[in-house]
């Protein structure tokens, strides 16, 4: 099999030490370092929820960047959103089975946003995409906590994981649930 060959050989850094987005980045077939960003993440009020994921992708590859030079620096945020609500990471087993047990059986949008910092340049977007989750029993919530798996995700779950079995349908791009927006930005950097 012929190997794709790597976007014209530049300087990328993830900032960020989520996995899930290491091995998306990697679909991409570019090098790159993992050098993860120590921002604060505050939701603000008086921004939209894609303003929101779009200014914290942009401090987390901004707080990068400022010491990697020369270098293109890609920070990510998601969100998911029920009812208008933001739902971010449970901070504990109870938050998570809230989260679950509001998102059974009804549609919810994930929203990622995306930045490319370097040297004064600066790109930032976002996508969304719809899922709708199956009614889950207490016991499949429940279950589905003792994996660890929720805890460090959006919403407290993982598409990509365990948490698979639960959703019914997606409506736009699956890598944005996963927290990548993958074409936007093979796009994005292809034409940098």
């Amino acid at each position: 099999m012929k190997k794709l060959r790597t976007l014209k050989n530049k300087k990328y850094i993830l900032a960020s030490s989520s996995p899930r987005r290491k091995e998306l980045l990697k679909l991409l077939n570019i090098e790159f370092t993992i050098k993860a960003s120590d921002i604060e993440e505050v939701l603000r009020n008086d921004f939209t929820h894609i303003e929101n994921v779009e200014s914290l992708a942009f401090q987390k590859a901004l707080a990068v960047s400022k010491d990697n030079e020369n270098s293109y620096v890609l920070g990510f945020d998601t969100l998911v959103i029920l009812d208008d609500e933001a739902l971010g990471k449970p901070i504990d087993r109870d938050d998570a089975f809230k989260m679950l047990k509001r998102l059974s059986g009804n549609y919810h949008t994930v929203i990622t946003g995306c930045a490319i910092v370097s040297d004064g340049y600066k790109d930032v977007f976002s996508s969304s995409a719809r899922v709708r989750f199956n009614e889950m029993s207490d016991a499949e919530i429940n279950e589905y906590l003792d994996t660890e798996e929720p805890y460090d995700k959006a919403g407290a779950y993982g598409i990509q994981g365990y948490g698979a079995r639960y959703v019914n349908c997606i409506d736009g791009d699956f890598y944005t649930i996963m927290g990548v927006p993958l074409q936007k930005l093979y796009i994005k950097l292809r034409d940098l």
